[in-house]
Order: C-alpha cells, then structure tokens, then sequence
C-alpha cells in the first residue's frame, strides 16, 4: 500500500510541475534529454511552453516511447505446407519456420508534443506497428518497446488512445449521446455529471461538431454523419479522457485535402498539449507533410528514413537522390520506397542497375535501407537509446495502473442506458409486432374454439401446442444467435480500453434483449389463448404464458451461447439451423418413441422439455374427454398423445429449463471472455 501511494503522490507531483494556467511548461527536472534539440531528436525544447487547446483540464502523464529492432512475423499456412513438401521431397528447410515476416527491425522514438508520422506503400506494415506499439498485437513480437523505458503492462492500456482506420462506433447513437456516454464510463468518478457534460461541451467545440451533435453516427445500412465528421468523433472520443499517447490508423482516408488538413491541425494542438501523437498515413498533401514532427519510411517492412519530417529531403539529397521535377515531398518518398525512380535522379553506383537489372527497383530499395541502416540508425539508438534516460519519477508513474473509474453498479447503469438506447428501434420494430400479432391471429383462426373431446381434437390442439414451441423457440434463438457477432468489433475495441467490466456489459445485453423475449411473446399468447379455446381458468392463463416466457428466454440463452462460440455471422447461423433442427426432431411430438441409442439428443433439447411443460401445465391427467365413444370417457393420461408425457408433476421440466437459461448464460460469457482477449481490430 506504501508503494502505491508514494507513486500515486510522484504522479500527483508530476502534475502539479507540468500544468500552468496556460497549458503545460515542461523543465528539466521532468523532460528526458533524449528530446533536446539537434538533428536526429526531438524537436522539443526544456523551456518550451505549450499552449493547450484544453486550458483548464490537468495535463496527461507524459509519454516518451521508444521501439528499437521491432519484428514481427504471422504463420504463413502456404509456406508451412512448402517446407513440409521441400523436406519430404529434397530434405532441404528453405523456409525453416513457416513464418511471414512483416516488420524487420524497425528503430525510432518520440515524445510528449510531437507528430510522429508512419508512411510507407499499402503492406509495408505501417498499421502492423501501430497496433504493437498500442498493445494490440504481442504474439510473435521481438525487439524491444518501451513507455518512459518500462515495457508494457496493463498499467499501460488506459493511457492509450487507439483511433482504428474504419471508425468503429455505435452507428444509432447520436454524436453527443457516443461522447456522453464514453464520459460517464471513462472520466474519474471525482467528476459530477455537470462536469463531465462540460468537458463533452468543450470538445464538441474544439473538434466542430456542433452542427452534427444530434445526428446519428450511422454506418453500414444506417445514415449518419460524413466521413470526417465521424473520423472527428472517433478522436474525440479518444482524447476525451487525456490518453498519454494517441495513436491513429490513417486518419485522413477518405477525406478530401481541407478536411484532412483541418484534422491534423486538430491533432497538433492535441499534441501540444502534453501527448504523444503517431498516425500512420498514406500520401499526405504537401502542407500536411509539413505539419509532422518526425516521419518514419517504411519499405516492405525495413526502415528506409527515420527523423525529422522537414529534413527527410536534406538527407537523401545528400544521397544524391533527388527530384527532377516539382514534386510533392511525400510522393517523392514513396516512390523511392516503392523503388519507383521515374523522374528522379540516382548517384552514379544506381544508375548502373536501373539500367541493366531488371529488378532494379529491389535493388534501390535494398540500397535506401542499407543506408539508413549505416547512417541513421547507428545515432538514433546512440542518442535516444542509451544514454538518455526518462526520469525515475515519470517511469514509477507510468507504472502505476488506474483503477476502475466506476463501481459495477455504476458501470451497469450506464452501459444498460446506452445498449437500451442503441437497440430500442429493434425492440419497438413495426415489422416484428406485426409479424407476432399477425401470425397469433392466423393460428387463432386456423384453431377457431378448439375442442379435446375426440382424439382427433385433442391431437390438433397439441399439435397448435407445439407449433407455439417452435416459433417462439426460432424466434428467440436467431434472434440472439447475431447479437455478438454484429457487435464483435465495438466489444473488443472497448475492452481494449478497458471502458467497462465484460460482466457489466453482457449483463445489461441480455436483461435489454430479454425486453422483446417478453414483451411480444406475451401479446401473442393473449390472443391465441382465447381464440384457440385453451383452458379457461386463471392458473392455467398465468402458468401457460410464463412457460413460454421461460421456453423463450432459455432459447434466447442458447442463442447467445451459439453466437458468442464462434463471432462469426455466417457461421453462427448455419450452427442455430442445425441445432433448432435436431431440438425440433427430438422435441416430443414428431417422433415419441426415439430409439435407446440416440434418446440422449432429447435431454439435450430445451424444447424436449417446454413442450412436456406446456402440456403438464394446460391439460390434468384426470380430466376425462371422448364420452361421446363406445367404451365411454376416457381420461387424458390414457390418450395416444400423452404415452410418453406423464401429466402429474412438472417440477421437473421447471427447474431443468431454468437450469438451461442460466448454464447458456453462464457459458455464453466464459465463451465471450475467451474469444474476445484473442481478437484484434
């Protein structure tokens, strides 16, 4: 407890050093000095003062990131199948690990204040190093990667911002409720409600969303904002609640130059105020290349610059490589990493190979990353490395892990507004009330006043018993079986956060979802119950309805589990097809007499036991029917309908479909808690 409380106090301390009315005064007691000002550093100066677009919030805890020989590989399923066909036919090992190697040693560090911009040609693993440097890939990573010189930890995921290519937010809420509700879940709990909805305030201002505050965010099939206006809410979304470090996946794709130029001059005042910014980018325009701090070239996963933005031109001119033509300084790199020289001028030892070799452009590239390795790199690990040092204090900080800002009951509040409000409009859907009201009323005439006084009534009317299982059985399932998988992306983008509680969030998805499972299949009952001449006693009214509530929020269950056991749309309806399927066959009323070898598929089947309940409930063993025969009443035990069904007792089929509803339930979130730490955006 000592120990936590003198890091809490050192991260205090460092606050209270670093913030000023104005914005953020950084001296040199707190900056490292591997960020002082000469040519292959940052360009941050120890005196530098920045003025904060954020002007009364408390300054991030600084973050100097360093990553030195970053690799990264992925099984390669096609090589693997060559090696083993190479060793089996000539005993060589061409390719001994089977593995596709993405980054190949890449070097480089920045700071608190800057821009760090990663550009490179589609597939040279820009995005790739994103996602290791965010925390979001660590299998299959070597080299060494560092916050203030600690490596990462948990301690390290919520001072992360990761904004992903594809803007990932709740496409049927409105840009404030996405922003209010991030506020509430993520800002401290220290923070009163008028607070926190003044800071959503104040960066609805700052990034110019007022004009879409009330519009849906949209995506997919649903209308919403632009494009940069969802890409604004994406960031601000982030740097709501003051991450360290931001990182951004091509921010500016799809926008056009003004919009794209306005986005990062929103970033650099993010920058400015204490964070530490890194995007990947594809081919900026001139201005906007300018804006960066640093710039790290990548060419098939091999660095081929690192440094500062404005000086990448300086130095491969001083490789003699320059361009013919005016050109834009970041279609000039690109082309050198793609080894596309067109309209560029090569030292002498290039043009030899452009001219006879006809893979020239691999011999360009391979010459640029030979030279950084020779002339960049040496003195950006020299310097920036080892012999600088981030301050002890800001390395026992960063060390520091935040507690969760909200209490589960708190969590659970929130989270069970926001998932009500995103999904109301399936719950309250025309088209589904409709369709539960409009078959009720088709099976209520089809069964107009039905009689059990022959066999051959009594068997139509369990036969409309069963047909009730089934629909509200298929209802259910497929309607909970596309839950997960439709919300996979935002789930795991949030608990990379670690926004909420996995618990708090599936709790509140089943008890929202479990509105409609009661909600329709109780209109439907009251109108079939009457219509169809069921039982006219208020027991059996009140009985028959919960027993296909319950039928309905176990199917629900089973639903959920199906779909959180493979996140996969396509896959998960093809599993509730075959299950539904075999609950259907094995549910009691098609085949009674299933033979001994395969009666175990009916204690598997949920239907199995709702229908045995259902008919428990509605009909008594003593009740006498077909008085109208030559051998006189008979009671229904006796009945062809019932061999297999004992119609005393129920308990049994009770307390194993609540058993059902909660074990679905259970499994359902070991299943998401399982999938969900291993997939990656």
């Amino acid at each position: 407890m000592e120990i936590k409380r003198s890091a809490e106090e050192l991260e205090d301390n460092h606050v209270m050093q670093i913030s000023g009315s104005n914005g953020i005064v950084h001296n040199m007691e707190f900056m490292s000095q591997a960020y002082l000002r000469n040519q292959y550093s940052s360009e941050i100066d120890i005196h530098e003062e920045f003025v904060s677009p954020y002007p009364h919030e408390d300054a991030p805890l600084p973050i100097f990131l360093k990553f030195e020989d970053v690799e990264y590989k992925v099984r390669n399923i096609q090589a693997s199948l060559k090696t083993m066909v190479s060793k089996v036919v000539t005993h060589t090992n061409s390719d001994p690990d089977g593995y596709k190697h993405i980054l190949k040693g890449i070097t480089g560090s920045t700071g608190p204040g800057e821009i760090l911009a990663l550009m490179g040609p589609s597939g040279s693993g820009k995005t790739t190093l994103l996602k290791i440097m965010g925390g979001r890939l660590t299998d299959n990573v070597k080299g060494k990667l560092t916050y203030n010189d600690i490596p990462y930890s948990p301690s390290v995921k919520r001072r992360i911002g990761f904004v992903t290519q594809d803007d990932v937010l709740l496409p049927q809420l409105t840009v404030e409720e996405t922003l209010a509700f991030a506020a509430f879940l993520r800002l401290p709990s220290n923070m009163s409600k008028e607070q926190k909805y003044a800071k959503v305030e104040m960066i609805i201002k700052e990034l110019g969303l007022e004009r879409c505050r009330h519009t849906r965010v949209g995506g997919g099939f649903v209308k919403g904002i632009s494009g940069g206006e969802r890409k604004r809410t994406s960031i601000a979304y982030e740097i709501l609640v003051d991450p360290s470090l931001l990182l951004l996946d091509e921010p500016t794709s799809g926008l056009d130059s003004t919009s794209a130029t306005k986005l990062l001059h929103i970033l650099q005042g993010v920058a400015k105020a204490g964070r530490t910014v890194i995007t990947t980018i594809h081919q900026p325009s001139s201005r906007m290349f300018h804006m960066f701090d640093k710039l790290l070239l990548i060419s098939e996963g091999h660095p081929a610059y690192y440094g500062k933005a404005r000086e990448a031109m300086e130095y491969f001119s001083s490789l003699r490589i320059l361009p013919e033509i005016a050109m834009n300084p970041a279609e000039f790199l690109l082309d050198l990493a793609t080894g596309q020289v067109s309209d560029i001028s090569l030292p002498e030892e290039l043009l030899a190979t452009k001219t006879t070799q006809p893979d020239s452009e691999n011999v360009i590239v391979k010459y640029l990353q030979l030279r950084y390795k020779t002339d960049l790199e040496p003195k950006e690990k020299e310097e920036n490395h080892r012999n600088r040092k981030a301050p002890e204090h800001l390395q026992i900080a960063i060390q520091v892990k935040k507690d969760w800002t909200l209490s589960w009951w708190d969590q659970f509040m929130i989270i069970f507004r926001r998932t009500f409000r995103e999904r109301r409009r399936d719950y309250f859907d025309m088209l589904r009330l409709v369709q539960s009201l409009g078959v009720a009323v088709v099976l209520g005439l089809l069964w107009w006043k039905s009689k059990t006084d022959t066999e051959a009534h009594l068997r139509d009317q369990v036969g409309l018993m069963f047909y009730i299982c089934i629909f509200w059985t298929s209802s259910s399932l497929f309607g909970a079986v596309y839950v997960f998988p439709f919300e996979k992306i935002y789930l795991v983008k949030e608990r990379k956060a670690d926004m909420y509680r996995l618990s708090v969030y599936y709790v509140c998805s089943t008890l929202c979802d479990m509105v409609a499972h009661v909600l329709y299949p109780t209109f439907f009952m009251i109108i079939v119950y009457f219509m169809a001449g069921f039982s006219r006693t208020v027991p059996c009214f009140v009985f028959t309805v919960l027993t296909i509530l319950l039928i309905a929020i176990t199917s629900q269950g089973a639903g959920e589990f199906l779909g959180a056991s493979v996140l996969s749309i396509k896959r998960a309806g093809m599993i509730a097809s075959l299950v539904l399927m075999m609950f259907l066959l094995t549910g009691g009323y098609y085949v009674q007499h299933i033979p001994k070898f395969m009666q175990w598929l009916k204690y598997l089947s949920f239907m199995h036991y709702g229908f045995r309940l259902l008919l428990k409930v509605q009909y008594s063993a003593d009740q006498v029917f077909d008085c109208a025969s030559k051998g006189g009443c008979r009671t229904l035990q006796s009945s062809s309908s019932f061999d297999t069904v004992n119609l005393h007792g129920g308990l049994e089929e009770l307390w194993v479909l609540l058993g059902m509803a909660f074990g679905y339930r259970l499994c359902t979130y070991f299943c998401l808690r399982k999938k969900i730490s291993i997939c990656h955006l």
